[in-house]
């Protein structure tokens, strides 16, 4: 019978292998992906596969050894600095090389030449050329290669990622090479560039200046400043407790024409990103000093939450030279160690969430862009021609201008709008010089509190917090970046772009940058608040998250004798600090009286909810679905009477304004005749909501994890690839600190002690192999969801 069967499927694979190596129509030839000595059955690996090698290269100066453990974390010993940057390219290549090329191809608009002539693609594609990431990339790169150190270790990395390249056949071929039928091409130091641009881009391209504008159009200044106000009432900044600021060193001007409150237009804009960064791109970072610990050293914690994907976004590593012995997270297309620790200190960030990209009204003299209006003169463009070549298609030519701004992102031949006028150009901070890696480079061999500052300070963009705790007892809190320095109300809207007087006037001085260094209280956090308070001399307009920074400073300020296993429990902690407040508000002004019975069933387990977001949480299903009813009743009736996308206040915003005035305008619907009450809002929103819930109960039992259905899709998206991992039973919400939502959350846990020895543990919740054939592919996903942690040994 097994014959039988052999030979059935033997045949079968025959005929798909001649039948789809020949295109048909529109079905693409996927012979080469089935052939059983080319296609995706090489990529099977062996459960026991042995991944010894002796390998011999060229390039080395020295001898190296690597040591893979038993969860193929690669322990590299080198003699130099380059050799070790050699090989850690390798290996990256050698387990990540699709990922790494994806996403250095995406970062270049150059989806289309795998993707083909397919329309989101292509635009995206232009989107991504006209915004300026391989503008920004260029400059980066002329950066890099300027500096001995960094242009010498992204010169190994790239051999290391070629020598692995050169080495393949068609048949050893990643599996999404085949599947998408294209070759991986030779690694650049340029990719690395174009890597940290998308980087810049998740952490830093995210802002609402379209929307306010198209907002402010509709509202004016007045309700725009109560709809998204600058300061939360309930925030807690980071380092308000200890660091007293000098009056600004640099002062900018407002020009006269500019709004005494803020400045936009009364005209609504018309331009749509084709893809926008997830607002929630941050994380988490602490750490206490040893007068808080049980073993009386410091200990460091962080937990980025980015997109959750397979391949996931991190690479565990230790990287090993005479001058230093490094263990962390890596990102696969760049060298050295992001996220880590040494034999000294360890180091982690969180991301600022700092504005710092901005739009600007250009005039052109005529349809050829040749020439835009600047003060009092037309000035010439630089007209830059992106050829987005199209697999399958003519090559696309785009005209990009190339302004004083930046690039014109907008105009009439690229918008999703057809009576589009308007031409818009991008101010952003990636686009300047900027030499991100050397600030790892050098923290991967900080010693002290002196070395972590000397290295924070070369850093630019995107914006971060860097956590940092030393042996010697230290433990810091920067916020760290290159920042505009804003007049009030600067970049919350589109600005005139006709002369200099809406300009960037210089940046916030580095030493004037929010930070914190061995505070009395004994420990350090942020979790992307605001990291100051009003007193802070400088206008910093920004996307920041409330809930989860006053979370972890309560628990931080009442814990003592604190073990690496509290800071576990910390960093999976559910407590929802917004329900806590919210929950109550509903409670007060809910008119019982109106509710059936399965409706309160609905409210009781709310009222009862411990505001724990645990996976089998029913409150926590109800909750949101309520709050998001009342957040629709609050705030539809004004806002689709808005001409253009706009965006709607935070939940947390909503919050602070019902707690503070019950008749808060808004309440009201303008459709209805009569006055709503807060009370009749609230009550009717959970009629509204139990329509959901009595369907949601009946298919998931109201759990919490359910209805969330937390997954970690492969890169590709595609449900013809069965390489997810769907429905995680897993709790947190986005004002957790265990921040897991439906596909994004903590990407890497860790949990540094810095005693003698170190004691370290970390996760991420996918696998070392980016091959879904490996077991080593999604391994860690089970310990991840369940808050378990692998102890991380260094060697």
């Amino acid at each position: 019978m097994r014959i039988l069967s052999f030979s059935i499927s033997a045949i079968v694979t025959v005929l798909l292998v001649f039948i789809l190596n020949h295109k048909w129509g529109s079905v693409p030839p996927l012979g080469k992906f089935l052939s059983p000595q080319q296609g995706f059955w090489q990529n099977a690996e062996p459960v026991d596969y042995n991944f010894d090698q002796n390998l011999s290269f060229l390039n080395l100066k020295g001898k190296v050894s690597v040591y893979l453990d038993g969860r193929l974390v690669p322990h590299v010993f080198a003699e130099n600095d380059e050799d070790v940057y050699f090989v850690q390219g390798y290996l990256h290549a050698k387990f990540r090389l699709w990922q790494m090329e994806i996403q250095t191809m995406a970062a270049a608009g150059r989806i289309s030449e795998v993707a083909g002539n397919v329309p989101a693609a292509i635009r995206n594609d232009r989107e991504e050329r006209r915004s300026g990431m391989v503008f920004g990339a260029e400059n980066s790169l002329k950066a890099m290669e300027a500096d001995p150190v960094t242009k010498k270790s992204i010169d190994a990395y790239t051999k290391g990622v070629n020598a692995y390249i050169n080495s393949l056949t068609k048949s050893s071929l990643p599996l999404e090479y085949k599947l998408l039928n294209y070759q991986p091409e030779q690694w650049s130091n340029l990719k690395i560039c174009l890597f940290f641009m998308q980087m810049s881009k998740e952490l830093a391209g995210f802002e609402r200046d379209l929307e306010f504008t198209n907002a402010k159009a509709f509202f004016g200044s007045k309700e725009m400043n109560i709809l998204y106000p600058q300061l939360s009432d309930s925030s807690v900044p980071f380092a308000v407790r200890q660091t007293a600021y000098a009056a600004p060193t640099i002062t900018p001007v407002a020009p006269s024409t500019a709004d005494s409150l803020y400045f936009g237009n009364d005209t609504a804009v018309n331009a749509t990103e084709a893809t926008k960064p997830n607002r929630l791109n941050g994380s988490n970072n602490w750490a206490v000093s040893g007068q808080k610990t049980k073993s009386g050293a410091p200990i460091l914690c962080n937990d980025p939450h980015l997109g959750l994907t397979l391949p996931s976004i991190w690479y565990e590593m230790q990287l090993t030279t005479p001058d230093m012995n490094v263990y962390g997270a890596t990102f696969p297309g760049a060298p050295c160690v992001i996220i880590g620790f040494n034999d000294s200190i360890a180091f982690g960030e969180t991301n600022a969430m700092r504005d710092v990209k901005d739009y600007y009204h250009i005039r052109f003299k005529d349809a050829s862009k040749k020439e835009y209006w600047f003060n009092n003169q037309w000035k010439p463009a630089q007209l830059r021609i992106e050829q987005i070549k199209i697999n399958g298609a003519a090559t696309l030519n785009d005209t990009v201008a190339y302004t004083v701004f930046g690039p014109v992102m907008y105009d009439k031949s690229f918008t999703n709008a057809d009576n589009y006028t308007d031409a818009l150009a991008v101010h952003w901070a990636a686009h300047y010089p900027a030499n991100p890696l050397l600030t790892f480079l050098t923290l991967d061999k900080a010693k002290n509190y002196t070395d972590y500052l000397s290295a924070i300070k070369t850093y630019n963009c995107p914006g971060q917090n860097f956590a940092f705790a030393s042996k010697s007892g230290d433990i810091a809190l920067w916020h760290e970046g290159k920042f505009p320095a804003y007049w009030k109300g600067q970049g919350l809207y589109v600005m005139p772009g006709e002369d200099s007087s809406y300009m960037w006037q210089g940046s916030i001085p580095k030493q004037q940058n929010p930070h914190i260094l061995n505070p009395p209280e004994g420990y350090i956090e942020s979790a992307n608040q605001r990291p100051v308070d009003s007193s802070y001399p400088y206008f910093i307009p920004g996307n920041y998250i409330v809930p989860r920074g006053i979370r972890i400073s309560r628990q931080l300020q009442q814990m003592q004798q604190i073990t690496p296993q509290d800071m576990m429990r910390l960093q999976n902690d559910t407590y929802d600090v917004f329900a806590a407040s919210a929950v109550p508000l509903l409670i007060k002004y809910t008119d019982r009286n109106q509710l059936d019975q399965k409706v309160l069933n609905y409210y009781n387990i709310v009222k009862h909810w411990d505001y724990n977001v645990t996976p089998d949480s029913k409150g926590a299903t109800i909750f949101k679905i309520w709050w998001d009813a009342l957040d629709t009743a609050i705030w539809k009736d004004e806002y689709e009477q808005v001409a253009s996308k706009t965006i709607w206040p935070d939940n947390e915003t909503l919050l602070e304004l019902l707690l503070k005035d019950s008749a808060f305008k808004f309440i009201d619907d303008v459709h209805t005749p009569q006055a709503e009450t807060l009370q009749q809002q609230v009550t009717a929103a959970l009629q509204k909501a139990s329509i959901t819930l009595q369907t949601e109960e009946k298919e998931n039992g109201l759990l919490w994890w359910r209805y969330k259905n937390t997954s970690i899709f492969h890169l590709l998206k595609t449900a013809v690839l069965p390489f997810a991992r769907t429905g995680l039973q897993v709790g947190g919400w986005r004002t957790t600190v265990d921040a897991i939502t439906h596909d994004h959350g903590p990407s890497w846990r860790m949990i540094v002690q810095l005693s003698t020895p170190t004691v370290a543990y970390g996760v991420y919740p996918g696998g070392q192999s980016g091959n879904p054939g490996s077991r080593f592919y999604d391994n860690f996903i089970d310990a991840w969801a369940k808050g378990a942690y692998y102890t991380l040994w260094r060697m």
